[in-house]
């Protein structure tokens, strides 16, 4: 199963490689050579995700190593180490294209041509079905290495069109010779930065907040409780929490049963609680249970 999750991912990345390498030398060559800053922009973007994808392939085989001496949780964390790797790196490029934006406006103007536009209209085709195969991957999966790729795709999906829409202002712009929409695409190279930033954001959140050992979210949370309750042995649950370790999670559960069982009784009850867990999730790989005594009132 490892194996196989561990080929999947591969195959995505790659396909991202090999993908983003044709767009980045097609943005960044019709970008320069059509006077088009938000298609070359886009081209830095694409550059960049090269950088992500080929920095999720070699995380892959690392995160998917099982637990060891060294590491008893095993190494699922690498993914959501490398998801912040590519958010920092999201977030530089925008502050690039931010700059290179701004210092056109301070510089002679001249309107991109049609083949800039049509360029960026083929980078938003290609990027909305690469989002929705990885999207869809990444959820079957678990995998945040593969969800920052789906990001990435995202960010590219909407960048494009800006694009396309601020190398269709600035050549109206001159051909009304209204001049102030000539700036269209310096303004879209911008935009292009602000939708990169805002993907970079949430990629560098998420991943703290799970470096962090934040709680998983609260429904399902509440589905672990229910399961757990449903055994009519335990009297109370005193504390459960449970954290995601890349793609798979963790649960810590303290339960009161009655104080008269025997220890045989509560490591029986204890391995059928945790049996039942995770066949209804895949996703946990442990469940630690601790028991506490009852005593009625």
């Amino acid at each position: 199963m490892t194996k196989s999750r561990e080929s999947i991912a591969k195959k995505v990345a790659w396909i991202s490689v090999w993908s983003n390498i044709v767009l980045t030398v097609g943005k960044i060559i019709i970008g320069y050579s059509s006077n088009s800053d938000a298609v070359f922009a886009d081209g830095i973007h694409s550059a960049a995700d090269v950088f992500a994808s080929i920095i999720v392939l070699i995380v892959i085989r690392l995160a998917n190593k099982p637990a060891d001496d060294d590491h008893p949780y095993g190494h699922g964390k690498a993914e959501v180490i490398v998801s912040g790797i590519v958010g920092i790196i999201l977030f530089l490029v925008a502050i690039y294209i931010v700059f290179e934006g701004v210092s056109g406006f301070f510089h002679p103007i001249e309107s991109p041509t049609l083949m800039a536009m049509w360029v960026a209209l083929f980078s938003y085709v290609a990027k909305i079905l690469l989002y929705q195969y990885s999207l869809k991957t990444a959820k079957a999966q678990q995998s945040k290495a593969i969800e920052a790729i789906a990001f990435d795709h995202k960010a590219d999906i909407i960048a494009s069109i800006a694009a396309a829409m601020g190398v269709i202002v600035s050549i109206v712009g001159k051909q009304e010779k209204i001049h102030f929409l000539l700036y269209g695409d310096k303004v879209a190279s911008i935009f292009v930065a602000f939708l990169i930033f805002r993907i970079s954001w949430q990629m560098m959140n998420e991943a703290f907040q799970i470096l962090m050992e934040r709680n998983v979210a609260p429904d399902l949370l509440e589905e672990f409780t229910s399961t757990i309750e449903s055994f009519p042995e335990v009297k109370r649950i005193d504390l459960i929490r449970a954290r995601e370790h890349g793609h798979y999670i963790l649960v810590d559960v303290r339960i009161s049963i009655d104080h008269f069982k025997t220890i045989k009784q509560g490591h029986d009850l204890g391995r059928e609680i945790k049996k039942v867990l995770m066949d209804k999730n895949d996703h946990i790989q442990e469940v630690l249970i601790h028991l506490n005594p009852y005593f009625p009132e």
